[in-house]
């Protein structure tokens, strides 16, 4: 059973975009409308070519690619200028999300959020959906060497939480970050999302475990 790969855990690691939240539609849209400014149509292979990269990782890789008349600094206040609102209102936890972590405080298990997104969306929308009480750490892949896939952000987690990688339980929903996770020696839960959808059978092959919500854990 799925609750089974809960047993022995002293940290939750969660993955924050289509993981925790509902935002991935959200990047799409973003992603389509800035690219249009520049007369670009927005490619079908650009979500799986920046899947895990960080913040600052995926502003070189439109610069480069699309060779943007803006510094990689323009280019992610763009970013957070789009998104910003939309996280505030927007925005929902996944379904069963809140009450997971709940469940977490309740039974003395760390939380933290490792995420490829930037500091200063990411707070604005813990700060609107009220989550903050819940976690511990808050780390993204701007603080480490190297993004998902590698498993730098996820060590990282581990180690300001002081728990050993074997016994941190990672949650996320692209092959990315499940490979993070289990690079990191972690056991790690896909959390099924519709815009990663056509990468199902990859994301459960990589997983430990696969749910549709966070109410089947408790």
């Amino acid at each position: 059973m799925i609750k089974e790969l809960l047993n022995g855990k002293k940290a939750i690691l969660f993955d924050l975009d289509g993981t925790l939240v509902d935002s991935m539609w959200m990047w799409g849209q973003i992603d389509i409308e800035f690219l249009g400014r520049f007369g670009y149509e927005c490619p079908e292979d650009l979500q799986k070519t920046i899947e895990g990269m960080s913040f600052s990782e995926t502003a070189v890789y439109f610069k480069d690619r699309f060779d943007l008349p803006m510094t990689l600094d323009e280019i992610k206040e763009c970013w957070i200028d789009m998104s910003i609102e939309k996280y505030r209102h927007e925005v929902p936890l996944k379904d069963g999300a809140l009450e997971f972590l709940k469940y977490c405080k309740a039974n003395g298990i760390k939380t933290a959020i490792a995420t490829s997104n930037g500091r200063e969306i990411v707070d604005a929308l813990i700060d609107s959906l009220q989550i903050g009480s819940f976690l511990q750490e808050i780390i993204t892949a701007c603080e480490v060497n190297a993004g998902k896939p590698e498993p730098d952000i996820y060590l990282e987690a581990a180690r300001r939480l002081s728990v050993p990688a074997s016994d941190c339980l990672v949650f996320e929903d692209i092959p990315a970050g499940i490979l993070a996770g289990k690079r990191a020696g972690m056991t790690v839960i896909a959390v099924e999302d519709a815009w990663s959808g056509n990468q199902d059978d990859e994301i459960r092959s990589l997983s430990d475990g696969y749910i549709q919500s966070f109410y089947e854990l408790l």
